[in-house]
């Protein structure tokens, strides 16, 4: 515990120095249900160091966890590829998603596990929206 005039901060992280093994068994009979995404791609084969899950195509995540991404959620991947090059706007000023998806098809992704179907109202919602964005101006000109 660390404590000054303003406040007691608590720090309390049992787990970042547990092995993966006795992580494993606690979940067995831990009251927080388990996530897929502990058996999916992880990063170096260790538990706990993939991609958040509701991380999906984030423009801070690495080269490979975007790849990673792409993998897990093709079909969201194509739909922001298709409004990067309807409006003319790049995923970073690195890189472009729809070079990303198509390395991914031609150099092959990481392994992504698990891919989301992305099936159900509110993907169908977000692909609707999409011809919307189209007509919309950009929010930055240049020149």
């Amino acid at each position: 515990m660390q404590a000054n005039n303003a406040r007691v901060v608590d720090e309390w992280l049992p787990v970042k120095d547990w092995s993966t093994d006795a992580v494993k068994e606690w979940h067995t009979d831990a009251p927080v249900p388990y996530c897929w995404t502990y058996d999916s791609g992880t990063r170096c084969g260790r538990l706990g160091r993939n991609l958040p899950p509701l991380v999906s195509l984030c423009v801070f995540a690495s080269r490979r966890d975007v790849l990673l991404s792409i993998g897990r959620r093709p079909r969201l991947a194509d739909l922001y590829a298709e409004v990067e090059q309807v409006r003319g706007d790049s995923f970073r000023a690195d890189w472009r998603i729809t070079d990303l998806v198509r390395h991914a098809a031609a150099c092959g992704a990481p392994d992504p596990g698990v891919v989301c179907s992305d099936d159900g109202p509110e993907f169908t919602a977000l692909e609707e929206q999409v011809p919307a964005s189209r007509r919309c101006p950009t929010s930055w000109t240049s020149g």
